[in-house]
């Protein structure tokens, strides 16, 4: 990747500069304080999590039955136990969460009428690496995470501008003092392999570590499919004095993914003759790097402040070689492929939270201001050149031969800063109101690197929530809110300068639901009812329509309801469905056509999920459904993927104390479903049927 000579024209390198000093052993050697007692609370990882405290849709320590807002968290023993190795895996079992990834924006998913990585945010410990041109990496794999936690809508006023879809946050395993080990080795079909090792412990007399590590590899059961991945994760906290609390974390990630771009239609649907082969050339290539290191400064002024400085330093590196694009030709009976494209991304981003805290009888108050400096620049080869034909199968695939040379295209130079405030007051004991205003304001300046003009633009958000708890028992609440937020019309690191002159998209929900446990916690269910418009979305101008402007807008309203039920002493049904109703309001395409009416893509009107599972005796076991209805892949709805059911099981048995034994299996019926589309003359196709088997040791 070619880096920017003017980089330091950012507070880059001063930032990551004190978050090294922080870093430094000698800010710590010296310190003998005693780290406090941190009480860690066992959950099953079952239910609803109502009862835990959220860390995504509020900064006030919050339960969940509390937050006047639709989140759901997914604890690490419960994906562990219905065995999802991808945290895509793990997140579209929860409540109206889609996958629409691909090796282009590497992790993507579409919520509540919305879609892709401008309107769904992702989150590591509450930190989000802004989008460069479409495209989010991490996190990956559920490994090192403690729990997900996914709050849906534009609710989140304290991480981001509040994107319209939904909120995605990883929650790490967090140091303890507690000497802990945790290991997993797994081997499954298609040349699978895995393993992770996990540990915590005490660092002298003040500190605590924790340490997760994890690789992997796969061929997906299709040609030339191979795959793999590695990560280390590190944190460490000291107290340095009574009050006075460090927290560093030092993370490094690599991925090779499956270099597969879809199967091409035949006769407009899938073939299941085509199910193992990969039309992408035999040396194309997909990598993606990224490292993270923070540090993080607690103090407690009081028992009921505490101010903290955050800073982060996140770096990502992402380069692909492949052909793109294949089209079956009937008369020819052969697969035409074009788009042969290398692209490669380089980005820095560093940034500082300061926050305040102040948690005093009937109130909680938090407010913060935050400020980033992103470096951000794109290579590729445009215009794309290339062409071959192969076979349908038993072809050479060939090698990249693209006419068109790799050079650097643009830079952009983005710096964002952001003041946020949260209030938490309990009018009674059963009402308590929850408000939050957010204000964000970006600077990005884009340099040409090909002799093009560049330009400055600046754009700025407000975001708001305003919401009211009704605890009307001790384990019944009902709850109402209007949240607002935003989302760029395109990545705004890669904003062109057609884009330039373009605000941030406004979005506004209402949203009121019931969460409620029975029996004393062995049932738990919630339900929602949101309606959601946004607006600004970019369209033809009806007067003239050789132009685009920001006049048009979408809706979306639906029902979502969640819950999870002992059935006996060794049985739970945990299942949750939704209903979307969303359609473009006003939007006119090229040719002056209007869309009023159509569903978005990437849309299912409607999705669910089912899981059963058993433990008793040393023996665990689990079985699943997820539905996906019908999704369009055109604003037109003239083509669409088929709805889909796919069943999983899974089935343990504790050998010992420290040993548990499990057997995943995927796919049962071995059904031929299209995950996503890539163009509407190829489809990715849904993984196999297959299994997996897994070792795990617990110290």
């Amino acid at each position: 990747m070619i880096l920017s000579s003017q980089a330091s024209s950012t507070p880059i390198r001063p930032i990551a500069a004190a978050i090294a000093l922080l870093c430094a052993p000698a800010a710590w050697a010296q310190q003998t304080a005693i780290m406090p007692v941190v009480t860690i609370q066992a959950e099953s990882g079952e239910g609803l999590g109502l009862a835990r405290q959220v860390a995504t849709a509020s900064r006030l320590g919050l339960e969940a039955r509390e937050l006047p807002a639709s989140v759901e968290s997914l604890g690490a023993a419960a994906i562990e136990a219905r065995g999802d190795v991808l945290l895509k895996d793990a997140v579209t079992r929860s409540t109206g969460l889609t996958d629409i990834s691909s090796p282009g924006n590497g992790i993507a998913y579409a919520a509540r009428g919305f879609s892709g990585n401008s309107a769904i945010a992702l989150l590591e410990n509450g930190q989000r690496p802004q989008v460069g041109s479409g495209t989010a990496t991490t996190p990956s794999d559920p490994w090192g995470y403690d729990y997900i936690e996914v709050l849906r809508g534009p609710g989140s006023v304290v991480h981001g501008s509040g994107t319209t879809g939904a909120t995605i946050n990883a929650v790490r395993k967090a140091p303890t003092r507690a000497g802990a080990l945790e290991a997993m080795a797994g081997i499954g079909a298609g040349r699978a392999l895995r393993a992770g090792v996990g540990a915590s412990g005490a660092l002298g007399q003040g500190g605590a570590f924790r340490v997760d590590a994890s690789a992997g590899r796969s061929d997906g059961l299709i040609e030339r499919g191979d795959a793999r991945h590695a990560k280390l994760l590190t944190s460490a906290a000291f107290a340095l004095a009574p009050g006075l609390d460090l927290d560093l974390q030092l993370d490094h990630a690599q991925q090779k993914p499956q270099r597969y771009f879809g199967t091409p239609l035949v006769d407009g649907g899938l073939s299941r003759a085509l199910r193992r082969q990969n039309y992408n050339v035999g040396d194309a290539d997909i990598e993606f790097n990224d490292s993270k290191a923070l540090a993080r400064l607690s103090w407690r002024v009081t028992p009921a402040l505490t101010v903290s400085d955050e800073l982060v330093y996140m770096k990502a590196r992402r380069h692909w070689r492949n052909v793109e694009s294949y089209f079956y030709n009937p008369q020819a009976r052969l697969v035409e492929r074009s788009d042969y494209i290398a692209i490669g991304h380089a980005q820095e981003q560093a940034g500082n939270r300061l926050e305040a805290r102040w948690d005093a009888g009937a109130n909680r108050l938090v407010a913060g201001w935050e400020a980033a400096a992103i470096d951000f620049t794109h290579t590729n080869n445009a215009p794309y050149g290339g062409a071959s034909s192969v076979a349908p199968t038993g072809f050479d695939p060939g090698r990249f031969d693209s006419p068109d040379p790799l050079r650097p295209n643009f830079r952009t130079d983005t710096v964002s800063h952001a003041v946020y405030a949260e209030d938490a007051y309990r009018l009674s004991e059963r009402l308590l109101l929850l408000a939050g205003l957010r204000h964000d304001r970006y600077q990005v300046a884009r340099t040409s690197l090909q002799g093009a003009a560049g330009f400055d633009a600046t754009l700025q958000s407000t975001a708001a929530r305003l919401g009211l708890t009704w605890t009307l028992a001790p384990d019944t609440s009902l709850y109402g809110q209007f949240s607002s937020g935003s989302d760029p019309v395109t990545s705004l690191l890669s904003l062109n300068l057609a884009n330039s002159r373009y605000k941030l998209t406004r979005s506004r929900q209402l949203e009121t639901g019931v969460k409620q446990s029975l029996a004393g916690g062995k049932a738990e269910w919630t339900a929602a009812l949101y309606r959601i418009r946004k607006d600004d979305i970019i369209t033809r101008d009806p007067a003239n329509p050789a132009l685009s402007i920001q006049g048009g807008s979408q809706s979306s309203r639906g029902a979502e309801i969640s819950a999870s039920v002992a059935l006996a002493p060794a049985w739970r049904l945990e299942g949750n469905a939704v209903y979307t109703d969303a359609a473009f309001d006003t939007l006119v395409e090229s040719g002056n056509v209007s869309r009023a009416g159509k569903r978005p893509s990437d849309t299912p009107t409607s999705s669910a999920n089912l899981w059963l599972s058993y433990r008793a005796a040393g023996w665990r076991g689990g079985a699943g459904a997820r539905y996906v209805g019908e999704r369009f892949i055109d604003n037109a709805n003239t083509q669409s993927l088929p709805a889909y059911t796919t069943l999983d099981a899974s089935v343990g048995w504790q050998a010992s104390r420290h040993v548990l034994v499990q057997l995943n299996l995927r796919n049962l019926a071995d059904r031929l479903y299209a995950s996503t589309s890539y163009g509407g003359s190829q489809y990715l196709l849904g993984e196999r049927r297959h299994a997996e088997l897994t070792v795990q040791w617990r110290y």
